[in-house]
């Protein structure tokens, strides 16, 4: 019987009283051993069946991983200690020449690799892995605060990608002045300035134009007028620099004294976000009193509708996740736009024949338009096919990166690539593989995203597909030409493709184009002498990617 019952019992019983005191305390040290034997054997029970569920899935993923081919694993660590002497990219290039278009590579004994190059299958599996890796949204989470745009679980993004991208790619392509021209103004004038220090560094440059063009269409003319924007942009950068490094940690660092120089950053970048939007809330209340006044883009679109700001006005604080938000887009924007600046600026000053032909395609343009002050950039097809070559001949990072947390992803190859797997893309590989680009697929020609025809085009609908309407262009042999639509290449993936790619690419791409456009026709980009450019892609795998250093000249044209 159950002592502590039979201790109940007796007391009940008048003789009980006559208990000794020895009895008692053996009574009262039993029941203790029993209800300690009692919580061990339970704490045995949950740890075993923990630990046993972990070693089934471990077991279940070596299973699953041993039929997709691959090399075998060079230690107990799998080819982490490799891929600190060697670029990734590299070991992914000899594994697919060994083993096909899929291969995979054990980065530690409970962590699967799988890089897959050809096209058609890369697209499939685009449109079935949704996910992005954990770490990254840890990263996004850690640095900018709550998101509901980039976070792992796609369930979680999906309707607010899908409100992002209805205003990126519908409403701020119908109207007439999406690129701000009082940003394209701004950028030019800041150049004009500059170049009287002498040459200047093509990866800043092309890091602050783009953060200017992404700002202003964002917030108006107020960020413009912001005496804190260069402060920002520092910060943003800064910020985003070291997040994956902190958010590596399984648990937070408390007692690092840099993780907390880190938070206190994060919290002034976020303290400035909320400045700078309150700012675009005051003057869009300002401008609303003149009626008068064409408001445009002055107070940007996007944040006016997205970021609902009748929810700020009046408020001294900016929610939590309207700030990540906006953090999160301006940094994944300026991050991609930034490097597709770069590479335009960086093939411009090797390939001074094309840069020549875009100016003189650029005049030609401007004579046959009404509003001589606006670049007609939908005339311009050399343009746009210079940008696509550049995004396509050097990417903004060397992988596309996805992962299905859920599900085990299950491809018509009959490949079965387990849940929880990292699932990238080799960028370099696939963008400069033979098979999909030609024999010249390791050079830069932006011819291959044109062909010639005798009819001459209608102009394009932009919103409808940027690239895959016909554009007219005579260059020096009266040659009529049309813009290819890129897009139909499954081998063309700068934005990535499926339910996670870039939802601003077209407005990314419109914006590039504006810049460029009224850039090249004021000024003629050289490569100071002694500079020298790297061709390389980046091998950084931290959310910010290095661009390229290039000192460059920009030499005012005598028009």
């Amino acid at each position: 019987m159950n002592p502590f019952l039979c201790f109940v019992l007796q007391a009940w019983n008048p003789s009980s009283c006559q208990v000794s005191s020895m009895e008692t305390s053996r009574f009262l040290r039993d029941y203790a051993v029993w209800e300690i034997n009692a919580f061990l054997w339970i704490s045995l029970i949950t740890i075993t069946y923990f630990l046993s569920y972990k070693l089934f899935k471990l077991f279940k993923l070596w299973n699953q991983a041993c039929k997709i081919p691959g090399p075998p694993s060079p230690s107990f660590y799998g080819y982490f200690t490799t891929l600190c002497k060697q670029n990734l990219t590299e070991v992914l290039s000899d594994s697919h020449e060994e083993y096909g278009s899929i291969v995979k590579l054990w980065l530690s004994p409970k962590q699967l690799l799988v890089s897959i190059k050809e096209p058609e299958i890369i697209k499939e599996m685009m449109l079935k892995a949704k996910d992005k890796l954990p770490l990254t949204g840890k990263a996004f989470n850690l640095a900018f605060g709550r998101s509901t745009l980039f976070a792992s679980s796609f369930d979680k993004v999906e309707s607010r990608r899908e409100s992002l991208a209805s205003e990126l790619n519908v409403r701020l392509l119908d109207r007439a002045n999406l690129i701000p021209t009082k940003a394209v103004d701004h950028i030019m004038a800041e150049l004009h300035q500059n170049m009287t220090k002498g040459s200047i560094n093509c990866k800043m440059t092309s890091q602050h134009m783009a953060f200017t063009l992404l700002g202003a269409t964002i917030f108006g003319d107020t960020f413009l007028a912001w005496l804190k924007s260069t402060i920002y942009e520092e910060l943003l950068m800064m910020v985003a620099k070291d997040a994956c490094f902190w958010a590596s940690y399984s648990v937070i660092p408390f007692w690092k004294q840099g993780f907390w120089r880190y938070r206190r950053l994060c919290t002034e970048l976020k303290w400035l976000t909320q400045d700078l939007v309150q700012q675009c809330s005051k003057y869009r209340q300002y401008r609303h009193m003149e009626p008068s006044a064409n408001l445009g883009m002055e107070a940007g679109v996007f944040l006016q509708d997205n970021i609902s700001l009748q929810e700020i006005n009046g408020r001294h604080n900016v929610r939590d996740e309207s700030c990540g938000n906006i953090m999160s887009l301006l940094f994944h924007g300026c991050l991609t736009t930034g490097g597709l600046i770069n590479n335009m600026l960086t093939r411009l000053v090797t390939h001074p024949e094309i840069q020549h032909k875009i100016y003189s395609e650029i005049i030609m343009a401007k004579k046959g338009s009404e509003d001589k002050a606006q670049p007609v950039v939908e005339k311009m097809p050399l343009l746009w096919a210079t940008i696509y070559e550049s995004a396509r001949v050097m990417p903004a990072g060397p992988l596309l990166q996805r992962c299905s947390l859920k599900h085990d992803l299950r491809l018509k190859s009959g490949v079965i690539v387990p849940a929880g797997a990292i699932l990238v893309v080799p960028m370099q590989l696939v963008q400069t593989d033979d098979s999909s680009w030609g024999n010249d697929a390791g050079k830069f020609n932006p011819y291959r995203f044109l062909s010639k025809t005798e009819k001459t085009s209608a102009s394009p609908n932009m919103d409808a597909s940027i690239a895959g309407h016909a554009e007219e262009l005579k260059d020096q042999r009266k040659c009529t030409f049309v813009l290819k639509d890129p897009n139909k290449n499954p081998a063309f993936l700068p934005f990535g493709s499926g339910a996670r790619a870039c939802v601003g690419q077209k407005f990314v791409i419109q914006g590039v184009a504006t810049l460029f456009a009224s850039l090249l026709e004021q000024y003629e980009v050289r490569l100071r002498s002694g500079s020298k450019t790297n061709s390389k892609p980046s091998t950084n795998y931290s959310m910010s990617q290095d661009f390229l250093s290039s000192e460059l000249v920009f030499a005012r044209r005598n028009n």
